[in-house]
């Protein structure tokens, strides 16, 4: 009889070893789903940075380009103010050329 006690005690401590194995196993599992979670917490922390930093640039250039844009309006204007001033100067240049050509008498070239 003294062979059984050793036995069953021989037989739970069997037992329990397993099952501490097992739990080392699921905390294991466990460490790994936490490194995970924590990786997946610091790549969503890196989107939302760069989420960050892409709208800080879009930004910064659109108002590069508007202020380009302005600038070319502003050339535009001016271009076409200039040219439309020639363009009274030559009319009247042309009235005063032919009233001449009339008062002196000439006849105008290549009309």
């Amino acid at each position: 009889m003294s062979d059984e006690p050793e036995n069953f005690t021989l037989a739970l401590l069997r037992k329990i070893d397993g099952k501490v194995d097992g739990l080392r196993d699921e905390v294991s599992d466990i460490h790994n789903v936490m490194a995970t979670r924590s990786d997946v917490a610091d790549v969503r922390s890196e989107v939302h940075s760069l989420r960050a930093d892409v709208a800080s640039d879009m930004l910064t250039l659109e108002k590069r380009l508007s202020d380009q844009i302005s600038g070319l309006r502003r050339s535009v204007m001016e271009y076409h103010s200039s040219q439309i001033g020639h363009g009274a100067l030559l009319t009247e240049f042309e009235e005063r050329l032919r009233r001449l050509e009339e008062h002196v008498g000439l006849t105008p070239e290549g009309h």
